[in-house]
C-alpha cells in the first residue's frame, strides 16, 4: 500500500496542537529522559514506541474506564485506547523532530462483524526511504506489535475478505471522527459506542 500525505510540507507532521501538544512539561521530560537513554532519531523512535506500547495500557486490556485524548494527559494517566495512545508517541517523536503522522485502519471482529476504526502512526526517519508505520496500541497473547522499519510489524494486519481496510492517507492532525469519539464519551462504555465504524 502506498500511503498517501495529506500535506505535502512535512513540517505539518512536526506540529504541536491541543491534541498532539508535544510543548507540555510532562511530554518534554518524557522525551528528555528518553532521548538521554539514546541519543539517535532511530534508537530514540524505537525506544518511545516501547515505551507507550508498554507502560501505557490500552485502556480494553487494563479495565480502566477513563477516557484520555490529549497526548499529555495519556502519559499522565497512563491510560488510553489506540487513539489516544497513537496521539501520546506522535507527541513524542515530533518533541524530537521526527515527523509523525496519524493513520488508520478499519477492523472487525473474527467473522467481519462490529467494524471498528483503529488508529496507530507513521513515522519518518532520517535516510529512510519513506514513512513506516507503526502501532503502540499494545502487545497481549496474539498481538505481538514491534517497531519495524522493514516490514510492518503491526498489532492487526487487514484481511480484505471480512471487509477490513488499511487506509492510506497520514494526517497530520486526529480525523475529526476518531477525536470526537474520544472527546464526546465520558467513560469507556460511551466510547465504545461512539468509535466510527469507518472514515
Amino acid at each position: 500500500m502506498e500511503l498517501i500525505q495529506e500535506h505535502s510540507d512535512v513540517s505539518a507532521y512536526l506540529a504541536a496542537d491541543e491534541v498532539i501538544d508535544h510543548d507540555h512539561p510532562l511530554v518534554q521530560e518524557t522525551a528528555d529522559a528518553l532521548w538521554t537513554a539514546t541519543g539517535d532519531a532511530y534508537s530514540y523512535a524505537k525506544v518511545a514506541f516501547e515505551f507507550v506500547r508498554d507502560t501505557v495500557p490500552h485502556s480494553a486490556d487494563s479495565g480502566d474506564m477513563r477516557v484520555s485524548w490529549r497526548a499529555s494527559d495519556v502519559l499522565a494517566t497512563r491510560n488510553g485506547i489506540c487513539y489516544a495512545k497513537s496521539h501520546a508517541l506522535a507527541a513524542l517523536l515530533r518533541a524530537r523532530a521526527i515527523p509523525t503522522a496519524l493513520c488508520y485502519q478499519r477492523l472487525t471482529e473474527d467473522g467481519g462483524a462490529d467494524p471498528a476504526v483503529h488508529g496507530l502512526v507513521a513515522v519518518l526517519l532520517p535516510g529512510e526511504g519513506g514513512w513506516a508505520r507503526q502501532d503502540p496500541r499494545g502487545n497481549k497473547p496474539g498481538v505481538d506489535a514491534q517497531f519495524s522499519l522493514d516490514g510492518e510489524r503491526l498489532a492487526f494486519p487487514v484481511r480484505p475478505e471480512l471487509g477490513e481496510v488499511d487506509y492510506p492517507t497520514l494526517y497530520a492532525a486526529p480525523h475529526p471522527a476518531a477525536l470526537r469519539a474520544l472527546r464526546e464519551s465520558p467513560d469507556r462504555p460511551a466510547l465504545w459506542r461512539n468509535l466510527p465504524t469507518e472514515l
